[in-house]
């Protein structure tokens, strides 16, 4: 909108952009002085009456500005003098800059009514800066304006010499009361900062009597409002983007100190269950819940980008995916297929401070490489400050206390509240666990309130995600139990998506994948979820199911459970195929394995159909798999691979274009067709070029860990 484009300076501290010098109507072919007449008349009823909480004088000095020019126009309206034919051009031109002045003046009146009361108040000296700039710029006017030229009466020439002598004595003004408020916030948040809880009463004081936020829902929306500055401000903000998280974290806190739970914090939570939630959340676990700008992910990973970099082509890729691309040999852009030039990349600075501010925004953790752009790292180092950990630890403290005694609702509610805050990094994830968060989140998986349900079992995945909490959940007698009867039985599609996701997080420690693979159900479940969940539900269950293939112990349960033919049938979606297809070829490691996956009628096409269609990772993977069922399966499984069409001619695509690993892999299972008893007759003359299958790149058939290649 027009204030946004416009006061875009007020929220940065620095000059207004281009538009706000522009008149935004051609005033060339209209009737001017109705114009200015009409837009000074529709100003002067909006604002005459309304008193703004902050910048009260600044504002009624600039109305009665716009008062005295009403009179000047409705007076040159309703006389002939009014005519633009009768209007020298000198005054012409000053009555359009009066018209721009005047749009500027509502648009700035309008930013001062519709925003936070707590934004304003951080923002008062720049606010008040703009307020005297409009009355300077206004006193420049009636400097040149020609008023002996308009015929005005003498009344309303004496009003108008009058403005023009007190503009040439305005000063800024900055309010004193305005200004003891702002450094008391600020003293709130250095009480935070130096370890202490400031006092109850001087800050229901603050909030509620001298700002007169008097609820929890005018409480969230300053709340939300400052959110949206970080956010809208590209990391070009002042107070810094970290003491708005400070300030944030206060408000929260004061949100549950003064008002409590209040029954329409309650009504927001059972009449709203899916209102996106604002805040910050981890990048371990992003795509749970964000979409990742496009321009963002690496065309050749996938994944959010780190140190992105232009190639000759003008192509961008990640630094670490383009030089490993090159590294196997390629001389293409991946993307374009052209041909590179060069060698050379040069680092995308743009982008990546684009990438970097959004990170922040999102509270995505972003780890630059060591050869990114120092001040790109820097920007990414805005950590919270003091004050917003101990503010937000303050909250936990609150929350923890409602979650053992509050009524459901308030349960609920404070559930909810955990989630988001265990969002914004490992500080909050690690006092929320050890003020004692987790046993009272476990009693809330089993509840008949969904929105309670769900909002329990993504607060303890959002936990989980750091390392410490993973064993505290893991102790935590029935814990996983209970998020496996989620997974099972979740009241909603949401809930049962989380507890996979969970259970994923969870099984990162070695130790633990046993144990979740022996917990009644969870197996199945998971297979469950990637034969009939959503997209989302599918990725996270296909990736547990891998991270629990690693362990060695687990290939008979997941045999049990099912999990073999709901990998098998993810090989066939796009979105799945590359982690089914290397938690396969972990199961078919071990005998049993094997025998499962050649019982699956589809198994062997599905994979073959990778190595034909699939990306350069799900490439790997396939024909990483049907190495392992050869091997292990002995000639039975090794004849009927061998026997798929166009066997050949896949083998010797990947031996010429695959990735490193994947030719590695192309190679040996070359060699193991040798070694069959029909290997002769089948590709006597059929050109894979079994002599790559000695060359020394090719004589080292350690099997690469699937973690590392395809997580």
């Amino acid at each position: 909108m027009a204030s946004a484009a416009i006061f875009s300076s007020v929220r940065r501290r620095r000059s207004p952009s281009l538009e706000a010098f522009l008149v935004p109507v051609d005033l060339t072919q209209v009737a001017l002085i109705q114009t200015l007449a009409a837009l000074s008349s529709d100003l002067v009823s909006c604002f005459s009456d309304h008193v703004l909480f902050f910048q009260r004088r600044n504002s009624r000095s600039l109305v009665r500005k716009v008062e005295i020019f009403l009179v000047v126009l409705m007076y040159l309206r309703d006389s002939r003098s009014g005519s633009s034919s009768n209007l020298s051009p000198t005054a012409v031109l000053c009555f359009k800059e009066l018209y721009l002045l005047l749009y500027r003046s509502k648009i700035l009146l309008d930013y001062c009514s519709q925003s936070g009361k707590l934004w304003l108040l951080l923002q008062s000296h720049s606010i008040s800066g703009h307020f005297h700039d409009l009355s300077q710029e206004i006193s420049t006017l009636l400097d040149v304006f020609p008023i002996k030229d308009l015929n005005l009466s003498d009344d309303i020439e004496e009003q108008v010499e009058l403005l023009q002598k007190q503009g040439r004595q305005c000063k800024l003004y900055v309010d004193k009361n305005d200004e003891v408020l702002r450094l008391k916030f600020f003293s709130f948040l250095d009480e935070f900062e130096n370890g202490r809880i400031p006092n109850h009463v001087e800050l229901r004081l603050f909030f509620v009597e001298r700002l007169g936020i008097k609820d929890v829902e005018s409480c969230r929306s300053e709340i939300e409002f400052l959110e949206e500055q970080i956010v809208n401000h590209e990391g070009d903000i002042e107070p810094t983007a970290s003491v708005l998280n400070g300030f944030i974290a206060i408000t929260r806190y004061c949100q549950f100190l003064l008002f409590g739970f209040e029954e329409d914090e309650l009504r927001l939570c059972f009449e709203n269950p899916k209102k996106p939630w604002k805040g910050l959340i981890s990048q371990e676990m992003a795509h749970t819940f964000l979409t990742i700008p496009k321009d963002f992910c690496c065309p050749i990973s996938l994944d959010l980008m780190k140190d992105p970099v232009i190639v000759s082509t003008g192509q961008t890729y990640d630094r670490s995916s383009i030089a490993r691309w090159m590294e196997e040999g390629h001389c293409t852009c991946p993307k374009t297929g052209q041909m590179l030039d060069d060698t050379r990349i040069v680092p995308n600075r743009a982008l990546r401070n684009l990438i970097v501010q959004w990170c922040i925004a999102h509270g995505v953790p972003y780890d630059p490489t060591e050869t990114g752009d120092s001040s790109a790292v820097s920007f990414a180092a805005a950590l919270p400050i003091k004050a917003a950990i101990e503010a937000n630890r303050a909250t936990a403290v609150l929350l923890i206390q409602q979650l053992a005694n509050g009524s459901e609702g308030a349960q609920t509610v404070a559930a909810r509240e955990i989630r988001l805050l265990a969002k914004t990094g490992k500080e909050n994830r690690a006092f929320i666990a050890e003020a004692g968060a987790i046993p009272y989140l476990q009693k809330l998986l089993s509840s008949s309130n969904p929105i309670a349900q769900e909002n329990a079992v993504t607060a303890m995945l959002n936990l989980s995600i750091y390392a410490k909490n993973k064993s505290r959940i893991m102790d935590e007698d029935g814990c996983l139990g209970s998020i496996v009867e989620v997974l099972r039985l979740g009241l909603t599609v949401e809930a049962r998506q989380n507890a996979a996701a969970t259970l994923f997080s969870l099984s990162a420690v070695h130790e633990y994948k046993k144990r979740i693979a022996d917990q009644g159900g969870a197996v199945k479940a998971l297979a469950e979820l990637l034969r009939v969940g959503t997209p989302r539900g599918k990725k996270d269950a296909v990736t547990a199911l891998f991270n629990l293939a690693t362990h060695a112990d687990t290939c008979s349960r997941m045999i049990e459970a099912g999990a073999v033919t709901a990998l098998v049938g993810a090989l066939g979606n796009e979105g799945v195929a590359e982690e089914a297809a290397g938690a396969l070829a972990l199961i078919v490691r071990q005998p049993i394995g094997a025998e499962a996956v050649g019982k699956e009628e589809k198994a062997v096409s599905g994979l073959i159909a990778m190595m034909r269609c699939g990306t350069p990772r799900g490439k790997e993977n396939a024909v990483a798999a049907l190495l392992e069922f050869c091997r292990t399966g002995g000639a039975a499984a090794t004849r009927r691979v061998l026997k798929a069409p166009a066997m050949a001619s896949l083998l010797q695509t990947l031996l010429f274009t695959g990735t490193k690993r994947a030719r590695r892999k192309a190679a040996s299972l070359a060699r193991v067709f040798q070694k069959c008893e029909n290997a002769t007759s089948r590709f006597g003359g059929s050109g894979v070029g079994y002599p790559f299958a000695s060359n020394s790149t090719m004589n080292d058939v350690s099997v690469v860990p699937m973690s590392i290649s395809v997580l």
